[in-house]
Parts: C-alpha cells; sequence; structure tokens
C-alpha cells in the first residue's frame, strides 16, 4: 500500500517539485535528507553565519524575537549565537571543547549541528531562559568569502590598514581591497565597516562603487571598484598644468553631479578634498572614501570628540566651533576642492597653519582664487564659502554652474 501511494509520485517528476511533495506528504522519510546537506556543511558556508560583524551591527540585523545569528567574537576567541527575544539582543558565547560545541546543554559535534537542533526542537537554548530560535537571518548579498579574492601588490595606506590590489576569482576582475588590521579595538572595526554600509546604497558614475565585504574571518576585507587613475590631488600635480579649463571645469562637474546625488539621499561625506576622490583612466573623478560619512534624515549630523582627525582646512566653521555636519558643510568643503583644482593641486591656506585657518576663517578671511583661475569659477567658489549655511548653493546649483558656467550669474541667482 505505502508503494503504491509512492510510484505516482516518483514517476511524475516534471509534474510536482519533487522536495516540495514528499517532504510534505511523507515528512518521515525525506526531511532529514534534504537537511543533511545543509547542515554538514562548514561553518563558513553557512547563510547565518556572519563572521567577524561588529556586535553594533547586529542590533540592526535581528528585530523580531527568535531573529538569530552566528558570528566571531570581536573581545574573545570563538563563536558568539545572538538573538532577539523581548525587545532586545541577546548575546551567547558558545562553547568549545575536544571539538564539541555547547551552550550549557549538550554537546554536538559542530555549530550548524547544535543550531540545527535548537531551531527544530524549539527547545529553550539554555537552561535559564525560555529564548528560542526562530528565524535565521541571512548574510547579505555584498558578503565575500576571503577565497573569493586574490590580493596583489599594496598601492596604499589607510587610518585602519594597507589598501592592495586585488583580483576576483570568478571573472578575474580587478579590485581594490581595503584591509583592517587585525589588533584594532572593535569600535575602529565597526567604523571601518561603516563605508561599505553606506556604499551599499549608491550606484552613480561619480561614486566609486562598491564590490562586496569579507567577514567571515580576520582581517576584513571591504572590496570595491579599482579606479586605475588613482587619486584626483596626485592626478592634479601631475597632469594638471597640461589640462584646459574646459577639462579641470567638467572635472569638477563630476565631483558636484556625485554629491547632487548624496545631498538627493540625505547623506553627508564630512570629507570632501582632492585626495578623496579617484579618477578613472577617461578622466571621469568618482568619490570615494566614506568613512567618516554619515546618512541622517534629518541632514543634520552632530559629531563630538577632539578635532585630530578633522581636516580642518577642508571644514565649515559650524562643523569646527558645533560639530554641526550638513549637506551646506559639504558644499563649504566643495569650495575647497575647486581651489585644489585650479592650484593644480597646492595645499590650502598654504603659509597657515591649522589653528590660524580657524581662527582668521571665523573672522570672515576667504582665500584668493588661484593665479589663472577663470572669474566664473572663482564667483561659484566664493558662494560655497558663505558665513551662513543657508546661503551657499545646493550641489544641484554647483553642478549646473559647473557645466554652464557662462551662465553662472543667472544660476546663481535662481538658487
Amino acid at each position: 500500500i505505502m508503494c503504491a501511494s509512492i510510484c505516482p509520485l516518483i514517476i511524475r517528476p516534471l509534474s510536482f517539485h519533487f522536495s516540495d511533495t514528499l517532504s510534505c506528504r511523507f515528512p518521515f522519510l525525506f526531511s532529514s535528507v534534504f537537511q543533511l546537506q545543509e547542515v554538514d556543511r562548514p561553518l563558513e558556508q553557512q547563510d547565518w553565519y556572519h563572521g567577524a560583524v561588529p556586535r553594533s551591527e547586529v542590533q540592526q540585523l535581528l528585530q523580531c524575537d527568535g531573529d538569530f545569528l552566528v558570528r566571531k567574537s570581536q573581545e574573545k576567541q570563538g563563536y558568539v549565537l545572538s538573538v532577539h527575544w523581548d525587545g532586545s539582543c541577546k548575546h551567547f558565547l558558545i562553547q568549545s571543547l575536544n571539538n564539541e560545541y555547547r551552550l550549557d546543554g549538550e554537546s554536538f559535534s559542530s555549530i550548524p549541528h547544535m543550531i540545527h537542533h535548537m531551531l527544530s526542537s524549539r527547545q529553550h537554548i539554555t537552561r535559564k531562559c525560555d529564548i528560542e530560535l526562530r528565524k535565521p537571518v541571512l548574510k547579505d548579498k555584498w558578503v565575500l568569502e576571503h577565497d573569493d579574492v586574490i590580493l596583489g601588490n599594496i598601492i596604499g595606506r589607510g587610518n585602519f590598514g594597507e589598501v592592495y590590489r586585488g583580483t576576483l576569482c570568478c571573472d578575474n576582475t580587478l579590485v581594490a581591497v581595503k584591509t583592517c588590521k587585525e589588533n584594532l579595538a572593535p569600535e575602529h572595526k565597526n567604523k571601518f565597516l561603516m563605508e561599505a554600509r553606506i556604499l551599499k546604497q549608491y550606484d552613480h558614475p561619480n561614486i566609486v562603487k562598491l564590490i562586496g565585504v569579507c567577514t567571515q574571518k580576520q582581517p576584513i576585507y571591504i572590496v570595491m571598484e579599482l579606479v586605475k587613475g588613482g587619486d584626483f590631488l596626485s592626478f592634479l600635480r601631475l597632469d594638471g598644468p597640461s589640462l584646459s579649463h574646459k577639462m579641470l571645469i567638467r572635472m569638477t562637474e563630476n565631483v558636484a553631479a556625485g554629491m547632487e546625488y548624496l545631498e538627493r539621499r540625505k547623506c553627508i561625506h564630512r570629507d570632501l578634498a582632492a585626495r578623496n576622490c579617484l579618477v578613472t583612466e577617461q578622466r571621469v573623478v568618482k568619490i570615494s572614501d566614506f568613512g567618516m560619512s554619515r546618512q541622517q534624515d534629518d541632514g543634520v549630523y552632530s559629531a563630538e570628540g577632539s578635532l585630530r582627525q578633522i581636516p580642518i582646512k577642508w571644514t565649515a566653521p559650524e562643523a569646527l566651533n558645533y560639530g554641526r555636519y550638513t549637506t551646506e558643510s559639504d558644499v563649504w568643503s566643495f569650495g575647497v576642492l575647486m581651489w585644489e583644482v585650479f592650484s593644480m593641486g597646492m595645499i590650502p591656506y598654504t603659509s597657515m597653519s591649522n589653528q590660524q585657518v580657524r581662527e582668521r576663517v571665523d573672522k570672515g578671511y576667504r582665500m584668493q582664487a588661484p593665479h589663472d583661475c577663470p572669474p566664473e569659477v572663482s564667483t561659484l567658489m566664493s558662494s560655497c564659502w558663505q558665513h551662513e549655511p543657508k546661503n551657499r548653493p545646493s550641489f544641484q546649483t554647483l553642478r549646473k554652474a559647473s557645466a554652464l558656467t557662462p551662465n553662472l550669474q543667472i544660476i546663481l541667482k535662481q538658487k
């Protein structure tokens, strides 16, 4: 009788989804077969394993009671089970002894087997709590394996570690790989990943593209498109003198277009400068280095702390004095970037210290336009340095003005 009922299902495989049909009607025969392959995969290949994801980011990922993931501990050797329950995230260090894994009850041969048991049995995960696992939160599409990327030579160094030229194994695409030093404190690793969290949301020809992140183990990687022309500042110093005003204006317009895109999305860059832009072989400029960037619903970010990491010569007075960052403070920085472009990469306020710049700018001092700078560009530059943020042009205005410098006065009046 059993064979008679099963056979019609087996001989019609094209009419039914095999696993759905059989597991639904005969779970006692087939469910373990389909789950066996997944539970036996290594931890790093489990979709609910998030590697070295920062604890602060976990709180954003887990939203409902029973949501869970496994991650690598930032503070100790080992792994952590993070679960949302009763309105907050709970974190449990997984105990490991003699290649067995447990919380406080039964031991298992692997973490995937332990998670599978907890999820399928709906037992409380420890004796002292009523928490149960309900839904795994899967790592997102941006997560890459370290083995997906081959590192080449070092092409730069940042605050968090070296930057390498790399290659994606899947299609030999050349990429730039930012690495994070393993000995950094958890809060610094979180800041390192902030750039990736910001860039995940954006797609624009004048903003450097994120390829993915490698967080499954240390060191953490951020993988980005490789922009072969290098940084904009070095480009200006090397090739700037041979470029026409038309080309320099076009490259400035590229930056304005990228910033207009960020402006619409309420993203504040906070570190806009020629050194933080990249140039393609076709001389297209892309904004990069989003490590200080913030996305704020109200368009305002209030910063606290010392000025040691702040690029004072590029930063608006209200940001230096009150820690108030807005799109308008980015506009101020854009004005300084324009000065860099038409000075062929000179240092702004060349003969002044940072302290002198702060004091004199507060008193109304503004840089003179570089030698041979077109008057239309000089006017645009000065408009970015209005003391009152509300009087500065928007990036939309700046982009239009950069594209149509002969009609600059008309455009600025329409602001």
